[in-house]
């Protein structure tokens, strides 16, 4: 239950963000590392969370 709630809350933020993130990212460049700054955060929450869990 506990991931389905965060899986839930990292979509709700990832869709309140969307925008912004987008408007803001108009040249490739950018948007691409950005995209990858955003990735290596979620992978890294995601990271966190594995372990804290699957004690």
């Amino acid at each position: 239950m506990d991931q389905i709630l965060s899986v839930i809350f990292t979509i709700g933020v990832l869709l309140l963000v969307l925008p912004a993130f987008l408007d803001t990212n108009s040249k490739a460049k950018q948007f691409f590392t950005n995209l990858t700054i955003w990735i290596i955060i979620v992978l890294i929450i995601l990271t966190i969370m594995y372990f804290f869990i699957s004690e």
